[in-house]
């Protein structure tokens, strides 16, 4: 049987004449601004016309373009190695706001003509900005790409024992070398969303409190000081607090060294490499933080290949859209989550 795998994720722009329409992408997207579509395509034009110049400025930092697709090739053929067969599996990424786009995706998954098709995401926790927006795509591009092979869908897995591992094995080091300046403060950083997503059923905040407990379970490491925290805020609105910012502001007030933890990102990108590295960095440094240490995001890591690799093999005994384990958390509200109708097909 051929299974034809799709890692997805956000994408990014490849150079500077793409920030600005992968940003009206983005913010065209009715999971992301959750307006009308007149409005929300006017408003996209304006938000996006208004924030490419800086967003420029912000890749220019990366050679003027996102290492997102770079780094989610390298995922890809990792996770080929681990599945082993080409002839029975083979991997396809697909990016929903700039090339690959799904309807590419979707054509060369047609070529191959699989047996079947498995949806991998590469957003460990389910949201509705990212995960459900990108399922949401998918069927009509595999319909005008003329795929009819069966679809299998993984929603989450914010515990899953590879991704774990990999934060974990990444993290010790550095917080055994932030101990060399004082007790430190660890940050599990993630990409935030608007509070009123979650106050509507957005299973995201849960998920990611789920995956640092795991994270903090594995590390076993006695009294380990340590906070969730949400960046990349954007808009007038409240997001999911606190704010990365904030909290190391805070940390690094008290005189404490600071060691950030990616947990929602899984590859490096702006807001890993420029925000976290560069602008958050700095705000550190300015205030006397004794140490800031950035741990790098899991990417092609062995436990977490490895991870992907065991869902895979497992989603071939399963159907529909389902959580990799026990991982649901989502209120009995939460209509938006699949998790809860589908964790026992």
């Amino acid at each position: 049987m051929k299974t034809a795998v799709v890692l997805y994720n956000l994408g990014g722009p490849d150079g500077p004449d793409a920030v600005q329409p992968f940003l009206f992408n983005l913010f065209n997207d009715p999971a992301i601004l959750r307006q009308p579509a007149p409005i929300r395509w006017l408003l996209a034009k304006l938000i996006s016309s208004r924030r490419a110049p800086v967003a420029q400025k912000i890749y220019a930092e990366l050679g003027g373009g996102s290492p997102i697709l770079g780094e989610t090739k390298k995922q890809a053929e990792a996770l080929s190695t681990a599945l082993g067969d080409p002839d029975s599996f083979r991997t396809f990424i697909a990016m929903r706001y700039w090339h690959p786009f799904a309807e590419e995706c979707a054509v060369e998954v047609t070529a191959w003509q699989p047996d079947r098709v498995i949806l991998l995401p590469l957003y460990p926790q389910y949201s509705t900005t990212t995960t459900e927006s990108f399922l949401k795509i998918w069927p009509v591009a595999a319909k005008k790409a003329g795929l009819a092979a069966e679809t299998i869908s993984l929603c989450c897995y914010p515990a899953e024992d590879g991704f774990i591992a990999a934060i974990a094995d990444l993290a010790r080091p550095a917080i055994e070398e932030a101990k060399n300046t004082g007790t430190p403060r660890v940050l599990f950083s993630a990409h935030g969303i608007p509070k009123k997503f979650v106050a509507d059923g957005d299973p995201y905040q849960a998920q990611i409190e789920q995956t640092v407990a795991a994270v903090v379970e594995k590390l076993a490491i006695p009294d380990l000081d340590y906070l969730i925290c949400y960046q990349s805020r954007v808009g007038p609105v409240e997001w999911l607090k606190p704010y990365t910012d904030h909290a190391i502001t805070e940390a690094a007030t008290e005189g404490r060294p600071i060691v950030v933890v990616p947990v929602a990102f899984v590859s490096e990108h702006s807001e890993t490499l420029v925000e976290l590295d560069i602008e958050y960095k700095k705000l550190a440094t300015d205030l006397s933080a004794p140490a800031y240490i950035r741990v790098p995001t899991v990417g092609a890591a062995p436990a977490y290949i490895e991870g992907l690799a065991s869902m895979v093999f497992e989603a071939g005994s399963r159907t529909g859209l389902f959580p990799h384990g026990d991982v649901c958390v989502c209120p009995a509200s939460a209509s938006a989550c699949p998790c809860r109708a589908t964790a026992a097909a």
